[in-house]
């Protein structure tokens, strides 16, 4: 019986094939970017649901956009999707010595070191502090890599108390120049970037924590138009006096 991934191959094979399918015959690398993004979110988003169903689904997806680009770099006599399985392959086992080989790594901590000075290893053309951190990275997961390269190298906080000062000096700096948009927007970005790193000290996933408190404001919201809908109340006919009342009275109640 032939192999779930074969069989897969074998379909994007047809598709990109002389008679196949016309939208997926003038696809390039670059047009399906877009989608490869939406599925990798779609997945995050079936991982948060906990429905496992779903998140089976969103994988195939993803899976699929592999097969997709491995078809496109193997038409093109780039590489293949065995290039890219065995590239893979290799690299676990290169980057695990304490599983596949005599390393002893007793805990995560070793572990690190150990994957980063193979990495370099492997990778000796990188020269700057932060190459390998893409620049495509959304700012909060960009901002969250580039302070983790740096404290590695001791430029950092001694604590989170160190931190939690920069982040107040960020917010003194941002009033002072709040009359300049210019200037503002350096100040905030300032204060966006100490924010990252107080989360990075504190243990927390910054991108987390914004798209927690985002979901957290959109619930709220949304009980908030309920409970003034039920009234017979529009939001866009309310005070801000009259939604402030309402919002302060269903932040203190369980959802």
């Amino acid at each position: 019986m032939k192999a779930p991934i074969d069989r897969l191959r074998e379909i994007m094979a047809a598709l990109r094939a002389p008679n196949g399918c016309p939208w997926d015959k003038e696809q390039t690398h670059a047009s399906i970017k877009p989608q490869l993004l939406e599925e990798c979110y779609e997945v995050l988003e079936a991982i948060d649901s906990g429905d496992a169903k779903h998140l089976q689904e969103e994988l195939g997806d993803v899976l699929l956009h592999v097969v997709f680009h491995c078809q496109l770099a193997a038409e093109a006599g780039q590489f293949t999707f065995d290039d890219v399985a065995t590239g893979i392959s290799d690299k676990l086992v290169r980057r695990h010595p304490h599983v596949f080989g005599d390393v002893n790594a007793p805990d995560t901590k070793t572990v690190l070191k150990n994957w980063d000075a193979i990495k370099k290893q492997e990778k000796p053309e990188r020269q700057g502090p932060f190459d390998g951190i893409p620049k495509v990275l959304p700012a909060l997961m960009r901002a969250t890599e580039v302070s983790k390269k740096a404290a590695k190298v001791g430029f950092d906080w001694q604590d989170a108390a160190g931190a939690m000062a920069k982040v107040h000096e960020e917010i003194e700096e941002l009033k002072a120049d709040a009359h300049d948009k210019a200037r503002a927007a350096d100040e905030l970005g300032d204060l966006l970037f100490a924010t990252v790193n107080l989360s990075r000290h504190l243990k927390l996933d910054a991108e987390q924590c914004l798209s927690d408190a985002t979901k957290k404001f959109q619930r709220r919201f949304e009980r908030m138009a309920a409970h003034l809908a039920a009234q017979g109340k529009n939001l866009e006919d309310c005070s801000l006096a009259e939604m402030d009342a309402v919002w302060n009275e269903i932040k203190h109640k369980p959802a």
